[in-house]
């Protein structure tokens, strides 16, 4: 069904509900960092963070899972390449399900708060630094994606100027970060989820609406091949069947659930185990149900769309603008919707870089200022650690610009989390799951997981796959009405979506870039993960690794897999906060808060020192 006029604009109840969103989100802020001096003690802490109950946490998971890039990605992919992607429900399942079991337990009974000082008390310190050091990496790129995608949101549905977007996202969340602790980020990543559903649901409501019923649009999406759920094509090069999604996505989204710094932060400020384990088992929910909104919101854009397709008609210039011209489409007579659209996107990154931004600056200080430099008093520590925040801020709007290069947003953020967090989550395997497994085979197997998934990942960017890859299903423009008063209000930079700007000039493809650089992009982590597992095993067997004599503590050991059994007969186990003693290395890393934490003293609190 072809619009008949041109699409709206906003107008100024759109910027009064976008404002409010962010006066509300930094307000909460606020509040937290100056209400009393409730942030300055660690007992006060403990209350907010060791003690947080799972139904919160579990709603701060899913924030900052959905950043920007899910509101303006996920639709997109689904209205070009098909309903496949709501085959992640699954992968989701399984992805909560080993963080849940395998990796939670560890890092919970040792009561560590940074995941890298796992790696210190498993390996050694050059370890610990090798995956700080990559984490730091992986969060700038990831954030500069973040940062650029609602920007771009922004540009296309207000005119606003892009980069003037991208800096302004970057400063208030910089801003933010200075704020509160852990309490704050979670308490406004709840109020941004629902932000985010109410901006997804007005869209499908409306949508429903003007198409003539969710019916409709399912038929419009059958009879476009829009629903092919099925492709168990076991070719590792398709972009996305069964397997790449379900093998693929799980090793990608493990990364991120069960070793990330800024995942791993939230479910163990959880006041014991189980509701540690509750709070990622309520939080699948809320990922099938954004997943599901996504989806179809993707479907009501085939369905309005199917005879003009805006891109193709270039009334858009890049496929992750599409959600927004929906919204303006069809929202134009009620003032104040598209407003709160915009706030949705936003709402995601908010919630994603604040985090990010927030565990990159106490990172650093924990990880490399402080083991280098005993000396500083918590005063320079204090300002180090500010001045971090803005500089990672700036670091991440810096990359916002190099995002802007990188093609279609879900798929350079999955680009990522897959090259980077892949190797990561190998090492992490290692430590727990391979008992003789030693320093020297965690080393070798790192570098040898990045080698191999930076040489597809950098190769796929340069040669892209061809469309008998990808596989993007047919959009027609034979309804336009090519004098569309709307073909001709927007002023972004075109970003092509199948190509890149480092994509090298037409060049002879070789059976290399055929094959090996045409590996969907969901296997990057599966690869890393694998190469890293594989080689450090080899490596740690004739260097040693069986004459280590290794605390079980640091493995998955048969009792946790029995906990859940157990829990339901004794009572909770309340976390013990120091259960390894100090001497064996690893320093406390708040990574969500400036606060070091000493809860071994039951005194009035006043052990936390406030960096």
């Amino acid at each position: 069904m072809e619009p008949s006029r041109g699409i709206g604009t906003f107008v100024v109840w759109d910027y009064v509900v976008f404002a409010g969103m962010l006066l509300i989100s930094a307000a909460i802020g606020i509040y937290y960092a100056f209400a009393g001096d409730k942030q300055q003690t660690s007992k006060d802490f403990l209350m907010g963070g060791r003690r947080m109950s799972a139904v919160p946490v579990a709603l701060s998971l899913t924030a900052s899972f959905m950043s920007a890039v899910t509101v303006l990605g996920t639709p997109t992919e689904v209205y070009r390449f098909g309903a496949i992607f709501s085959l992640f429900a699954i992968t989701y399942l399984l992805v909560v399900v080993i963080s849940a079991e395998v990796f939670l337990p560890v890092f919970y009974k040792l009561g560590i708060t940074s995941t890298y000082e796992y790696l210190e008390l498993r390996f050694n310190k050059y370890v610990r630094l090798c995956g700080t050091i990559v984490y730091i990496i992986q969060t700038v790129l990831y954030t500069g994606i973040v940062i650029y995608a609602p920007a771009l949101a922004l540009n296309q549905v207000t005119g606003f100027d892009l980069w003037g977007a991208v800096v302004a996202t970057g400063v208030v969340c910089t801003f933010y970060c200075t704020l509160g602790g852990l309490k704050a980020v979670v308490w406004t990543d709840v109020f941004q989820v629902g932000i985010m559903l109410a901006g997804f649901v007005s869209v499908i409501i409306q949508a429903s609406v003007v198409q003539g019923g969710i019916g409709n649009i399912i038929n419009d999406a059958r009879n476009g091949g829009r629903l092919n759920f099925w492709n168990f094509n076991p070719n590792p090069l398709q972009r996305h069947t069964f397997w790449t999604i379900i093998l693929g996505g799980t090793f990608t989204w493990t990364s991120l659930y069960g070793v990330n710094q800024s995942q791993v932060q939230r479910y163990i400020s959880c006041k014991s185990r189980f509701q540690a384990k509750l709070s990622l088992y309520i939080n699948l929910v809320g990922l099938w149900v954004i997943l599901v909104c996504a989806v179809l919101c993707g479907l009501a854009l085939y369905s309005r769309y199917q005879g003009c397709d805006p891109w193709t008609n270039n009334q858009v210039s890049a496929p992750d603008q599409l959600m927004p011209y929906l919204v303006l489409d069809i929202l134009q007579d009620y003032p104040g919707l598209p407003g709160l659209f915009v706030a949705c996107a936003y709402s995601g990154t908010l919630s994603t870089v604040s985090s990010s931004i927030n565990a990159l600056a106490a990172v650093t200080v924990e990880d490399l200022v402080k083991p280098n430099f005993s000396s500083l008093s918590e005063r320079s520590l204090s300002w180090i650690s500010q001045g971090m925040s803005v500089l990672f801020g700036a670091l991440c709007i810096g990359m916002a610009a190099l995002a802007s290069l990188m093609g279609a947003l879900l798929q350079a953020a999955l680009s990522i989390i897959g090259m980077i967090g892949g190797p990561l989550l190998g090492l992490f395997s290692l430590g727990i799951l391979v008992p003789f497994a030693n320093s020297i085979g965690a080393l070798v197997g790192l570098l040898a997981g990045f080698a191999a998934s930076f040489w597809v990942g950098i190769g796929a960017q340069l040669y892209p796959p061809l469309p008998e890859r990808t596989m993007p299903l047919s959009l027609e423009t034979y309804g336009c009405n090519n004098t569309h008063n709307g073909s001709n209000w927007m002023t972004t930079t075109a970003m092509p979506f199948s190509t890149s700007a480092f994509q090298a000039p037409n060049v002879e493809r070789t059976p290399l870039m055929d094959n090996w650089y045409s590996l969907s992009y969901l296997y990057f982590s599966t690869l890393g993960t694998l190469v890293t597992l594989f080689v450090g095993i080899l490596v740690s067997l004739p260097t040693g690794g069986r004459k280590q004599n290794l605390d079980r503590k640091f493995l998955l050991t048969k009792e946790d897999m029995l906990f859940n059994f157990d829990n339901f007969k004794k009572k909770e186990q309340v976390l013990s906060y120091k259960s390894h003693p100090a001497e064996e290395g690893g320093t406390d890393n708040p990574a969500f808060n400036h606060i070091e934490m000493n809860f071994t003293d039951p005194s009035s609190g006043t052990s936390g020192t406030h960096l």
